[in-house]
């Protein structure tokens, strides 16, 4: 109960009083004023003071920089003052700290609340509702000592396993690499912790993406992978087949798994997602799983998927990739609810030490602060401290959907590698490990001092547990995980979904371009609805590269397929090119009107989904490749504003797209599309790097296109999303001058009828035995052909074929096609890239295959240069006339 005199005139403050039973106690003036700066100096700069470093080499602030006297207070002083603040919506009732009797107890609890063995940074929380509750989960009870006799002991079995599992791999293969979780082995029951949690939370699902760093370890202790699999892979080849085995084409600790776990809360589904040793790249994959699993495809359900993502410290301080996908977080169409971010906090990069800086204050958690997450951070020899660590975690990513990291601190007992030699590198550190007790022992040593454990000697007290986690390791009581679940498949061909016809297409386009009211469309927008509608009237009419997207999709949505763009610009597209969402030119209420004539068409369980991305592609290409894993019956595009800049993305290129289904069995249909064509625009707005992805290609993993007519567009999607066999398409998609090309607008007849087609012939084609010279492109170029050999007139003997699809080339269509032309002497293929950056290195065996006895093949290409393509107009028509000259024989 506080009384206090009204304030006087200018606001001096009259001292307030305090009933404290029958006894009455002045306060002195500012009493309040220091209590609460005490109060948020340890909310802010507690977390400096943690003893959080197991081997006690990280030099926390000392915590008598915080002591109640240099905020003026002595031990004696009441803090009943505090009263008013806990009345606080958050803290009423709540906080443990703000009970105390006095400044010497309230500086106790302050102390072992943040200054501990666990503690909070909220540094970076900038919204004060959520600084409000963290702190009063923080303060909401005292830290517990030690959890109830049965859990500890379960806490322990779990490190022993952990521990064992270790010693287990490297008696088995003392030179296996295996990226050994000892000095972290709490990894283990902070996981269980964690996923128990979510569950709680109404979590089905959870997505998670490690590095190395402890991945088998997790592999066999929480996914139940028996153990004699993953030994095996040490044995890197089978005799019989020079391939890997069953598991897959890669190393053991790349490798993922699935398996429903049995919680107090109910049973949750946790996939491991595969990922190679670019170790940060599965954060963005891991992001778009959950964003799949979370849409759905009957409808979003965005609490049942969640994300954990685990870090080694050094790669998510120093990784790009990190940031961009945290920026991921708060962008329209790529949130995911909150991801739980965990950080296997070794303290060593490779080989170079990462510790701490709390005099700085530096740690490899900073990066959190771009999207002002807070982070748990827990000593990793203080296991019995992790359940309420992730409790906490999970109860803010539940209540905020937003990010939370846990920093889980503890070091690395071997080097890098169990084949690496870290005394080299740090031998005073070494020193220091090799004297450390093992989490095992020293939590063992305090379940001793509670009278938990007998007495005498720690090795003898944990021999029979260690006796039965080996012999379980050893094949003894093993049971077999769960199948993983086959990740959904597409449709089952274009015989289910027929072409529609042109009363079809004319009732999907009134369907699109019926405009809300008050709607007022810009005047391309205006002129595009015009000729929409012509188009879809007349069977005959040519039809643009845009009528040909649109239409495809809306085909796909009428069929009960969902559609998901993303990408830089690709709302409008980079070249106009799309029109997918049309904004008003008026303002209703204040606000924009826009119009996006493709949800006209929606099905229930097919959406139509289009998302400007960040200025990002290494991210969001990670992101899109991992919800076409999970994406169902939807199709995923991902589009380069320019081909090039697939650049920004090439780990997931190399890693994930090209060769994720031979590694670990992953079918992905995404579709990248690549802006490409050199017209005068500089290297980086030319080339989206044919040639290297052709070099990925093996084993039909990839389809690579490159379309030249708008009906070639249109069948090349349609099959894309209907095909049963999930493999990615990569597109050499047009640029404006193919666009703009009327020459490569297909009458829309071409649109109802077939099917894509690899190849294309000559429209203009002389007659067979009059072809003496095939001339072989792809693109664009085969209208600078076309024109070029009319120049000739009638007396042309060259026929101009176009691959339309350059892997798997239809080497079989190509040799029927030569073989009926008897005068038939030369083969030239014709490209406008550079000869070793354009197709020929990678067609050049399967043409000389396709070539009959006797017909001569060479390349025609672009001169070669640094920069691979022209800078201006001038000079690119210049190089363009001298390749069409050479390859019809004028040069």
């Amino acid at each position: 109960m506080t009384t206090a005199r009204p304030e006087g005139r200018g606001g001096v403050e009259h001292t307030p009083m305090f009933l404290l039973g029958e006894q009455l106690i002045t306060a002195r003036p500012g009493l309040r004023l220091a209590l609460q700066s005490l109060v948020e100096a340890y909310r802010e700069q507690g977390h400096r003071c943690a003893t959080l470093d197991p081997l006690g080499l990280a030099s926390p602030v000392d915590p008598a920089q915080l002591d109640a006297a240099q905020f003026g207070l002595k031990l004696d002083e009441p803090t009943h003052e505090l009263g008013a603040e806990r009345a606080s919506a958050q803290l009423a009732g709540h906080s443990w700290v703000l009970a105390a009797s006095d400044v010497g107890d309230l500086q106790a609890r302050l102390r072992a609340c943040y200054c501990g063995e666990m503690t909070l940074d909220a540094s970076a929380v900038r919204n004060p509702t959520r600084r409000e509750w963290l702190f009063a989960a923080m303060e909401a009870e005292a830290p517990p000592d030690l959890q109830q006799r049965e859990q500890a002991l379960a806490l322990l079995e779990r490190l022993v396993a952990a521990q064992c599992w270790e010693q287990h791999a490297a008696n088995s293969f003392p030179q296996g690499k295996r990226f050994s979780l000892q000095g972290l082995e709490a990894l283990l029951p902070l996981l269980d912790a964690v996923l128990e949690a979510a569950c709680a939370h109404g979590v089905e699902q959870v997505m998670m993406g490690m590095p190395h760093r402890g991945r088998l370890n997790v592999l066999v202790n929480l996914l139940g992978l028996p153990p004699e699999r993953v030994l095996a892979a040490f044995e890197l080849l089978t005799p019989a087949s020079g391939k890997d085995s069953a598991d897959g084409n890669d190393l053991i600790y790349h490798r993922g798994a699935e398996r429903v776990l049995q919680t107090p809360h109910g049973p949750l589904r946790l996939r491991l997602a595969d990922n190679p040793s670019h170790l940060q790249s599965v954060q963005p994959v891991i992001c778009g799983m959950t964003r799949a699993s979370q849409d759905g495809d009957d409808g979003p359900q965005r609490r049942r998927a969640m994300a954990l993502l685990l870090h080694g410290d050094a790669a998510l301080a120093g990784q790009g990739v990190v940031m961009e996908t945290l920026m991921l977080a708060h962008k329209q169409g790529y949130g995911i609810g909150g991801a739980v971010h965990i950080v296997i906090n070794n303290q060593v990069g490779f080989t170079e030490a990462q510790q701490p800086d709390a005099q700085a204050p530096r740690y490899c958690t900073d990066v959190a602060r771009m999207i002002d997450a807070p982070v748990l951070r827990v000593n990793a020899d203080a296991p019995e401290l992790l359940a309420r660590a992730a409790a906490l975690a999970l109860a803010y990513r539940s209540r905020f959907s937003a990010d939370v990291f846990i920093d889980l601190v503890g070091y690395r007992r071997l080097g890098h590698s169990e084949s690496d030699v870290p005394e080299l590198s740090s031998p005073l550190r070494q020193a220091c490990i090799k004297a450390t007790p093992t989490v095992v022992e020293r939590f063992a040593r305090r379940l001793q001092a509670a009278g938990w454990l007998p007495g005498g000697d720690i090795a003898t007290v944990l021999a029979p547990r260690q006796e039965r986690a080996l012999s379980l390791f050893s094949g003894a009581g093993q049971v077999p995980p769960e199948q993983p679940a086959p990740l959904p498949r597409a449709l089952e061909g274009d015989a289910r979904h027929p072409l529609p016809d042109q009363g079809d297409h004319a009732a999907m386009v009134e369907a699109m371009v019926a405009l809300p009211p008050g709607f007022l469309p810009h005047p391309m927008v205006r002129t595009l609805i015009e000729d929409w509608r012509s188009m879809a009237g007349d069977r005959w009419q040519p039809v643009d590269w845009r009528f040909a997207e649109n239409m495809a999709y809306a085909s796909l949505l009428r069929a009960g397929v969902g559609i998901r763009i993303s990408g830089m610009d690709v709302q409008r597209g980079t070249f106009f090119h799309r029109l997918a969402v049309w904004q008003g030119q008026t303002a209703a209420g204040g606000l924009p009107v826009r119009h996006v004539p493709l949800a006209a068409l929606e099905q229930p369980g097919a959406r139509f989904e289009v998302y400007n991305s960040p200025l990002s592609e290494e991210a969001v290409l990670g992101f899109e490749y991992g919800y076409s894993l999970c994406a169902g019956r939807r199709l995923v595009i991902w589009e380069a504003q320019f081909g090039d800049f697939v650049n920004g993305a090439q780990v997931f290129a190399d890693q994930y797209i090209a060769s994720g289904a031979a590694k670990w069995g992953r079918d992905s249909a995404l579709v990248v599309l690549l802006p490409h064509g050199h017209e005068g625009v500089g290297p980086e707005h030319s080339n989206g790097f044919l040639g290297r992805w052709l070099a990925l290609c093996a084993e039909e993993n990839l389809r690579v296109a490159c379309p030249s007519t708008s009906a070639q567009w249109f069948h090349l999607l349609r099959r894309q999303a209907l095909d049963p066999e999930r493999r990615p398409l990569i597109v050499m998609t047009p640029k404006a001058v193919l666009h703009e090309e009327p020459g490569s607008h297909a009458p829309l007849q071409a649109m109802l009828e077939g099917s894509f087609q690899p190849l294309l012939p000559d429209p203009d084609a002389p007659a067979a035995r009059q072809v003496e010279r095939v001339v072989l492109c792809s693109g664009k170029l085969f209208y600078d052909l076309v024109r070029g050999r009319r120049r000739l007139g009638g007396r042309s003997r060259t026929l101009l074929l176009r691959l339309e699809q350059l892997y798997p080339l239809d080497v079989q269509g190509l040799h029927r096609v030569l073989a009926a032309l008897p005068w038939l002497g030369e083969l030239v293929w014709a490209q406008e890239e550079q000869l070793r950056q354009g197709a020929w290195p990678f067609v050049r065996d399967d043409l000389q295959q396709a070539c009959p006895a006797g017909v001569e093949l060479r390349c025609v290409a672009a001169p070669s240069t640094a920069t691979g393509a022209a800078s201006t107009l001038q000079a690119q028509r210049a190089i363009q006339q001298a390749l069409v000259e050479q390859a019809l024989g004028w040069g």
